[in-house]
């Protein structure tokens, strides 16, 4: 009587958890609001800066991820912002959310981001509690939550960026996605067991993922509890139609070392996937580096008395681009309110000597810079 009681339970529990599963219906909403073209085309090349406006919906399925990034690549074709050597660039964290890819209606319908943890948490159990033991502290749940989901997020990042890739013959900085030991085999990004990093990979036209993938080296304190450091000496270059690339995650951007390694393997193009954590951040006063010891050509006298926008304009991309050898750049922030948690941030393009900004706005933007002959 009681093994029978148990199995009912089990199964009154197997069903709920996979109840209201389908995907929100609608079409998703890209909520364009700024395009910045600068340069014109001299055959060079192009980056192409992809600032989404992502809400939980966004995530819900693959279809309607892929489905959300296709329409701001549609309208920057239909614009002429996709040439033969564009390279698109799309920001941080913009891939972490796929964590709830498939999971009940009540997650994305969610007040807070931690109700939504504990929906997922509950739904899937005992994928949960197999996890858990194998998380340590701090933040025991989220990297037992990212480890559940990680072979998941994989498969869809995968394939969704290597689809837009081939689509759209160009090449993809696909922003970043938090992994454990993640690697690129034979043109295809896996998810590995081991420490969690924030990642980005880079797609060919041909819809291949490049080796190796590119890990952050300098994550901030809160990234810390969870995440680990990637090494700045294995920061890599692509070859791509439209030059050498290099890709430095936010943070990594604001210190001296990426740009120094990088040098010797002579790139010709940087790009910053960036995300900033809440809403109107960019306009607070700046409180200095995070994760690590400050560099030393930053001011301490500008902690406190420059905005956050302005202290990204003097201590990261802008301001260092050329200890790299690069001759241009980009930066691309993630726009989203994803349950309680909303981001900030002003995407920006760098050539030589020059730094244009997309005007500030709480929705999507694409941001394009033509390249100049080299």
């Amino acid at each position: 009587m009681i093994i029978i009681l148990i199995a009912a339970l089990l199964c009154l529990f197997i069903w709920w958890s996979r109840a209201g599963r389908r995907p929100p219906a609608g079409p998703a909403e890209l909520r364009l609001q700024e395009f910045c073209p600068f340069g014109s085309d001299a055959g060079h090349g192009n980056l192409l800066g992809i600032q989404p406006y992502m809400t939980p919906d966004d995530y819900a399925s693959e279809d309607r991820f892929f489905a959300k990034l296709d329409g701001y690549l549609a309208d920057a074709k239909r614009r002429g912002f996709i040439a033969d050597k564009t390279i698109v660039v799309f920001p941080e964290y913009l891939s972490a959310w796929l964590i709830v890819a498939g999971e009940k209606r009540s997650v994305y319908r969610a007040p807070t981001v931690d109700r939504a943890a504990a929906i997922l948490a509950a739904s899937n159990l005992l994928s949960f509690l197999r996890w858990l033991p194998y998380a340590s502290a701090p933040e025991r749940a989220r990297r037992a939550l990212l480890n559940m989901k990680a072979r998941s997020m994989a498969a869809i990042y995968q394939r969704v960026f290597s689809r837009l890739a081939q689509t759209y013959r160009v090449t993809i900085v696909a922003g970043s996605v938090i992994l454990p030991d993640p690697k690129v085999r034979d043109g295809v990004l896996t998810a590995g067991r081991g420490p969690l990093y924030n990642t980005s990979v880079v797609y060919a036209p041909d819809g291949r993922a490049l080796a190796p993938v590119v890990k952050k080296a300098f994550p901030v304190a809160e990234e810390l509890r969870y995440l680990k450091a990637g090494r700045a000496e294995d920061l890599p270059v692509f070859d791509t139609p439209a030059g050498r690339l290099a890709v430095l995650i936010c943070a990594d951007s604001w210190y001296p070392e990426p740009y120094l390694r990088l040098n010797p393997q002579r790139p010709d193009i940087i790009a910053v996937p960036a995300f900033l954590y809440s809403a109107g951040q960019r306009e607070e006063p700046w409180t200095g580096y995070s994760g690590a010891p400050p560099p030393d050509d930053v001011d301490p006298n500008d902690i406190g008395v420059l905005t956050e926008g302005q202290a990204w304009l003097k201590y990261s991309l802008p301001a260092r681009l050329r200890d790299s050898g690069a001759r241009a750049g980009i930066g691309v922030f993630l726009q989203c309110r994803l349950w309680n948690l909303t981001s900030d941030g002003q995407s920006f393009a760098v050539v030589d000597d020059s730094t244009h900004t997309c005007p500030r706005t709480d929705g999507a933007a694409l941001l394009n810079l033509w390249l100049p002959p080299p």
